[in-house]
C-alpha cells in the first residue's frame, strides 16, 4: 500500500493488483509474492490487523525508529490537524460508534476544510518534526471535534511520551492551541511552546490597535515587530506583535472587498430605514441613533427628521386644509468609513506570536518567528496527503476501523517520502553537485517526487535462464544509488 501510494497514480485499494501487474513484485516485496495476491480482501484484512494492534501506537514506533536511523535532532515539533471527507454512501449508512471500543472514531459532519460540509468526515491530527518534515505521531479523530479540544487532549496525554522518545525544545501550534486549559496543562512541561495568539482575546485586540504600530523594529526581511510581556492563564509569556509586509499586501485587496460588501449591505438597510414611517420625530431620531450604533463599516451624519402630511383629497391641498395624518421620516447622510477600513487593514497586516520561553538569549525574537514559520512543515504534509495523484483523493471505505488504518498507511507514505527526501538531500551534500533540477541545473535539494520521476523508465528484464537485467539504468541513477548505499543498490542490481 505504501508503494502504491508513492506511485502517485491515485489508485483505489481494489486496483492495487493492477498497479503491481508490471512491477517486479518479488524483488520489491519478497519471494513468492505475486501481484494477484494483493487483492482487496488481503488488503482489507491487513487494515483490520493494523487497527487491532493500534494505529497510533504502531505508527509512533515506526516513526521513532525512522527518526533515530536518520539521526534527527529536532529543535521543534509542530502540531496541526486537517479533515478528510468520506464519499461513497449516505451518512446514515455508516455504523454507529461502538461504546465498547472508545478508540473507534465516529464519521460525522463538522467544519470541513475541504469545503464539503455535506459529507461526513474524519480528522487527522499530526505531530511533525522540523528538520525533515517527518511525522512523529498521528491521531484519527471523529469528524466533529474542535481543534481547541483535541489539541488540549493530545498535549495532556501524549506529547510527554513523544518528548521522551524524540526529545525536542519547542512545541509549535496555531491559535487553537492557545487557550487557558491547554496552557495551564502544559505549564510544568520540560519543553516550551510557541503559538499564535487568537485575535479575539481582549488583550490581543488592544495590542492590535493601529497606534501600536508606530514604534516597530526590523525583525527579518518583510517583518517588523515590538515585544511586550504578557500574563495569560496564569502563565508568564513573551508576546511579539509582528507586522508582515506580505500580509499587508494581501489584506489591502481583501479588506477593500469586505468593506465594499459591508457598506453596500448597510446602505440597503439605511434606505429601508428612510422609507419607514414614524408616529413622532422622537421615534425617528431614536431609530436613527440605534441604527448608527449597529454600523461597522459606515458612518451616519446630518441626522434629521422630515415631517410629512397626508391629505384625503388628491392634488395640491388648500391653504386651510387639515391633514388627515402626519408621519415622520428619517433623513441622514451615510458614508463608508475610511478609518474603519484602515483599522481593519492594519489588524489583518499583523499577528501576535506568544511563547513561554522567557529567556531572550535562548529564543531571540527572530528565532520565535522562524520557529513558528516552520509550521509549514506539517501543512506541507497535509498538502502531500491531499494531492489528487496520491493514494486516494477521497476515502471510500465503509468501516471506521479500516478508515483509521488507511489514514495510518497514508501517513506512513508521508513518513517514507519525507525520510527518503531527507536522505537524498543529505547524501547530495557530501559530493559535488551532479543531480539536475527540472531546468537541468545541478541542485542539492531535489524533491523526492522529482527523483521518482527521474527513475521512471527503468525496467527489469527476466531471461529464460531466470537471469535478470536492469535496463535503462543511466550513470546519473548509478551515482545517486551509490550515495544512498547497499539497500538501494540491491534493488537496482542485475
Amino acid at each position: 500500500m505504501v508503494l502504491n501510494g508513492l506511485g502517485f497514480v491515485n489508485q483505489r485499494l481494489y486496483l492495487v493488483p493492477h498497479f503491481f501487474a508490471n512491477k517486479p513484485v518479488e524483488r520489491l516485496l519478497g519471494p513468492g509474492i505475486e501481484a494477484a495476491h494483493l487483492n482487496d480482501d488481503v488488503l482489507g484484512r491487513a487494515l483490520d490487523q493494523l487497527y487491532d494492534y493500534g494505529v497510533t501506537a504502531l505508527f509512533c514506533q515506526l516513526a521513532s525508529q525512522a527518526a533515530q536511523r536518520l539521526g534527527l535532532a529536532s529543535r521543534s515539533v509542530h502540531l496541526d490537524s486537517t479533515s478528510f471527507h468520506v464519499d461513497g454512501q449516505g451518512y446514515d449508512d455508516y455504523p454507529a460508534p461502538d461504546p465498547a471500543d472508545p478508540t473507534l472514531i465516529e464519521l460525522t459532519h463538522g467544519y470541513s476544510r475541504d469545503h464539503r460540509p455535506d459529507l461526513p468526515q474524519v480528522i487527522l491530527e499530526l505531530v511533525v518534526e522540523n528538520q525533515a518534515g517527518l511525522p512523529l505521531r498521528l491521531q484519527a479523530i471523529s469528524g466533529n471535534q474542535p481543534d481547541a479540544q483535541t489539541f488540549g487532549d493530545t498535549v495532556r496525554a501524549h506529547v510527554g511520551q513523544l518528548a521522551a522518545s524524540q526529545p525536542f525544545d519547542y512545541l509549535v501550534a496555531d491559535a487553537a492551541f492557545y487557550n487557558e486549559g491547554t496552557l495551564q496543562a502544559v505549564a510544568g512541561a520540560p519543553w516550551r511552546w510557541v503559538s499564535r495568539v487568537p485575535a479575539t482575546l481582549s488583550a490581543a485586540k488592544t495590542l492590535l490597535n493601529p497606534r501600536s504600530l508606530t514604534d516597530l523594529t526590523e525583525l527579518a526581511p518583510g517583518y517588523r515587530y515590538v515585544e511586550v510581556g504578557a500574563w495569560y492563564a496564569d502563565v508568564p509569556q513573551r508576546w511579539l506583535l509582528i507586522h508582515s509586509e506580505a500580509a499587508a499586501q494581501r489584506a489591502r485587496h481583501t479588506v477593500a472587498k469586505q468593506a465594499q460588501r459591508a457598506s453596500e449591505r448597510e446602505l440597503c438597510a439605511f434606505l429601508r430605514l428612510t422609507r419607514q414611517e414614524f408616529a413622532c420625530a422622537e421615534d425617528a431620531l431614536a431609530a436613527g441613533r440605534a441604527f448608527a450604533n449597529t454600523l461597522q463599516s459606515s458612518t451616519l451624519s446630518e441626522l434629521a427628521v422630515e415631517r410629512q402630511a397626508r391629505y384625503e383629497q388628491p392634488g395640491r391641498p388648500a391653504q386651510d386644509a387639515q391633514p388627515s395624518a402626519v408621519h415622520y421620516r428619517l433623513t441622514a447622510a451615510i458614508a463608508s468609513s475610511l478609518l474603519v477600513r484602515d483599522d481593519l487593514w492594519h489588524k489583518k497586516s499583523c499577528f501576535i506570536l506568544a511563547t513561554n520561553q522567557l529567556d531572550e538569549q535562548a529564543l531571540p525574537p527572530a528565532q520565535i518567528l522562524a520557529t513558528y514559520k516552520s509550521q509549514d512543515r506539517v501543512e506541507r504534509g497535509f498538502r502531500f496527503l491531499k494531492d489528487p495523484q496520491f493514494l486516494a483523493s477521497a476515502l471510500f471505505l465503509k468501516s471506521p476501523a479500516r478508515l483509521m488504518a488507511l489514514l495510518m498507511v497514508m501517513t506512513l507514505c508521508l513518513l517514507v517520502y519525507a525520510a527518503l527526501e531527507f536522505r537524498i538531500r543529505q547524501a547530495l551534500q557530501e559530493t559535488a553537485p551532479f543531480f539536475p533540477d527540472q531546468k537541468g541545473k545541478p541542485t542539492l535539494r531535489p524533491s523526492a517526487r522529482w527523483v521518482f520521476h527521474i527513475f521512471v523508465g527503468i525496467h527489469l528484464l527476466t531471461l529464460e535462464a531466470k537471469q535478470q537485467l536492469v535496463l535503462n539504468l543511466r550513470p546519473l541513477h548509478q551515482q545517486l544509488l551509490d550515495l544512498l548505499g547497499d539497500p538501494y543498490l540491491a534493488i537496482y542490481s542485475s
